[in-house]
């Protein structure tokens, strides 16, 4: 069984590219919480839209820029071990240093290009919610070109303290990257016994596909 590519489509990665606009007002107790929220992910806009989004950038530049916003911006190690379940803790550290590697690499080699098929598309915020603890979810909308079409739908999950802020999700029409992650890593895992062997085959193999069509 392959591993198949989040069912987010160009909406995630193209989300991470605009700039955000406005939050609805929330409790005077969460409203720093929440504006913390809001403002990461403008800075994270800002940035991807400069980074990654110039056509004329070589695409080894754009891989180096996007892996670098991806650590950066997003739990990447957190998200990985959620991914893998109950498989990390009897994972070696060997093998779990190797698992997260091809975890990033997947990612990375999944989405850059998207950067480069950007044709303005805006996001709009509906509204944010702090949580309990140091979580916030911001909602928003992405309008596609062409007008009368149905916006995407995008919840960025958040957590953290203010200047420490990380994503730990992206669900897109209802659908979350990391939910549908372990799903397909997990069928893979009982497939092979809960050996990593035959997860790591298939992530080097559709890394690299996805590599020589690009």
């Amino acid at each position: 069984m392959e591993v198949k590519r989040f069912r987010l489509g160009k909406a995630t990665a193209v989300a991470t590219a605009f700039i955000l606009a406005t939050c609805l007002a929330i409790s005077p107790a969460s409203a720093d919480r929440g504006d913390a929220a809001r403002q990461f992910i403008a800075s994270l806009a800002d940035r991807a839209i400069q980074a990654l989004t110039t056509a004329d950038t070589p695409r080894a530049e754009r891989i180096r820029r996007f892996r670098t916003l991806f650590n950066d911006h997003f739990a990447v190690e957190d998200i990985g071990k959620w991914v893998l379940g109950r498989y990390w803790s009897r994972a070696t550290p060997a093998e779990q240093k190797e698992y997260l590697r091809l975890f990033e690499d997947y990612i990375v080699a999944s989405y850059v290009d998207r950067f480069a098929t950007y044709t303005g598309e805006r996001l709009r915020i509906t509204r944010a919610l702090a949580e309990e603890g140091e979580r916030a979810t911001v909602f928003s909308e992405i309008a596609l070109p062409g007008g009368g079409k149905t916006p995407v739908r995008v919840d960025w999950r958040v957590e953290g303290a203010a200047g420490r802020l990380k994503i730990t999700d992206l669900v897109v029409e209802g659908v979350s990257m990391s939910t549908t992650l372990r799903s397909e890593f997990g069928s893979i895992m009982r497939r092979d016994g809960g050996k990593l062997d035959g997860l790591f085959a298939v992530l080097r193999e559709k890394t690299a596909a996805i590599k020589a069509a690009q």
